[in-house]
């Protein structure tokens, strides 16, 4: 069977990443998220089509491929960490000579160095991304996203321009190591236009429609055009900006703002995934509480970032589980205990990082495991960078290394949007919406509405999509088609636990089997200094 024929085989029945039986009696944990239940390997098999038996997402924030990969494999080697790329690294969809010094934006791109890893945010609404790819002319990125100055916020570095910079291998380091040694793709997609939510709400469900507005006191519907635009006669439509989840205490800045929230409705992959009984876990920085006020848990915690600009750790609308009733923890419960991690109890398979850390450490990593850094590390502008954010990925992805669960694990690195990031690859719209409070209708009105829902233009911007595993193919650029809910399709097809329907993009999605060899395992160990990025040992 020659290169890329491996075929998915039917579900059968897998011992490895089960809990031992009679590890686990949830029945006497307590009670709390979808009721406590008492499971055992034998009553709970794990199914795959695939050697892979434990997926890691680690869903980091806004970064454009172009604004990580755009020179890769050359970097400058000016400063930061020296970056030399293998012989026969093949070449990515990036930023040619033209682009460089002849770019259609007002200004041309400009390399980033090592000490300006701290910058500005840049524009990244929804309707400001579509006028920014202008059509698909992508030429007005300076005049709709581009954000050159954040006055009051030192030490964060602004230019004229600067939403079309990038950084190279000598600041994104580990992440261009990760590329040359495992599998990484160039043509993966932003599902729709806008923010972090909406990129959330894509990664577990490929849905951003069927929400509404709550007050954050009563949870009355209420009508708030930012919460949900274009609803229908009952307040349901789509979410396009970033408020707060209804189902976590932790809002409107630990319940201290009154702005009105938002409920999704319909399915999402937590669903899916606990209707066939398999382990999954969200584990996010800050989601421990760190006291609590007027009945509602506080969520307190906070850290430094490497210019030494504190942030708070927990950001509820980067928690996508949170905006649905099924598979929220509102109160932020902590596991009953280190076997519940991964199954229902009163954590309802909503965590703190460090509880993912101590699954691991016991062995009991679940099948499917989603990871939200601390805000200080994940790579969003403003209050994180590339250097803060490779010590996360890094660290984390150095444990599960050592893990006995590695042979059958696959860490995928993904993006939750492009921040209004200068992307040049124009997107080929296939899901069109003709809100003209909301669209440039010269961008989206002639493709269909899947469903009829309005305000899920998209795909959007060109996003870093990294495959790390045994079974990944090596130093290798996939150039097939991939969005955010690819990621959700993959899950779908690997525990065989059925599609959300109702229109959502997992329908449309590409597949990421194209980045793995799943014949046997090819790629080995790779150790990186988190500081540096470099190879550390292994």
């Amino acid at each position: 069977m020659g290169p890329g024929k491996w075929k998915r085989r039917r579900p059968v029945v897998i011992a490895a990443s089960l809990v031992a039986a009679g590890s686990l009696a949830l029945a006497a944990c307590g009670t709390g998220g979808g009721g406590a239940t008492s499971l055992t390997a034998a009553e709970s098999p794990v199914r795959t089509t695939t050697p892979i038996k434990h997926i890691v997402v680690l869903f980091d924030e806004n970064i454009s491929f172009d604004h990580y990969f755009g020179t890769y494999p050359k970097a400058a080697n000016t400063d930061g960490t020296k970056f030399t790329a293998k012989r026969h690294t093949p070449k990515a969809n990036g930023l040619s000579k033209k682009l460089l010094t002849k770019n259609p934006n007002e200004y041309n791109p400009t390399r980033l160095t090592h000490d300006e890893a701290l910058t500005c945010d840049q524009d990244h609404g929804y309707g400001h991304e579509e006028k920014a790819v202008d059509a698909g002319k992508v030429d007005k990125f300076v005049e709709n996203t581009g954000h050159d100055t954040c006055t009051g916020m030192p030490p964060l570095f602004g230019e004229p321009g600067l939403v079309m910079d990038y950084y190279d291998g000598n600041t994104v380091t580990g992440l261009w190591n990760y590329a040359q040694n495992y599998a990484m793709s160039d043509n993966s997609w932003d599902t729709v236009f806008g923010p972090s939510t909406p990129g959330a709400l894509d990664l577990v469900s490929g849905q951003t429609h069927g929400g509404y507005a709550v007050d954050p006191v009563t949870h009355a519907k209420v009508s708030d055009s930012y919460v949900v635009s274009s609803p229908d006669a009952k307040g349901v439509g789509t979410v396009i900006n970033d408020p707060d989840p209804a189902y976590d205490d932790c809002s409107d800045n630990n319940h201290t703002s009154k702005n009105n929230l938002a409920v999704m409705t319909g399915k999402n992959i937590g669903d899916l995934l606990n209707k066939k009984k398999v382990t999954w876990g969200w584990f996010q920085g800050g989601f421990k509480p760190t006291g609590s006020a007027n009945g509602y848990a506080v969520c307190g915690a906070s850290h430094a970032n490497v210019g030494g600009v504190s942030a708070v750790d927990y950001s509820p609308h980067h928690s996508p589980f949170q905006y649905y009733q099924s598979t929220s923890n509102p109160k932020h419960l902590p596991p009953s205990s280190v076997a519940a991690i991964g199954h229902t109890d009163q954590a309802n398979h909503n965590y703190d990082l460090t509880d993912f850390d101590k699954a691991l450490k016991a062995g009991d990593l679940p099948a499917v495991s989603f990871l939200k850094a601390a805000e200080y590390q994940d790579g969003h502008a403003a209050y994180s960078d590339p250097l803060d954010e490779q010590q996360f990925v890094v660290n984390t992805i150095n444990k599960l290394q050592k893990s006995p669960d590695w042979k059958s694990t696959a860490v995928v690195v993904a993006y939750d949007d492009s921040d209004g990031w200068y992307d040049h690859v124009a997107p080929k719209i296939t899901n069109g919406s003709s809100d003209a409070a909301a669209d440039d209708s010269a961008l989206c009105g002639k493709a269909k509405a899947a469903g009829g829902y309005q305000d899920r233009c998209g795909p959007s911007q060109r996003l870093p999509l990294l495959v790390i595993s045994p079974y990944s193919k090596v130093n290798y650029v996939d150039h097939h088609y991939t969005e955010q809910a690819s990621i959700t399709k993959f899950v779908e097809e690997n525990w065989g636990v059925g599609q959300i329907g109702d229109a959502s993009f997992d329908a449309r999605a590409g597949d990421l089997d194209h980045m793995f060899d799943f014949r046997r395992p090819k790629a080995g160990s790779l150790f990186l200094n988190p500081k540096t990025g470099a190879r550390q040992y292994g």
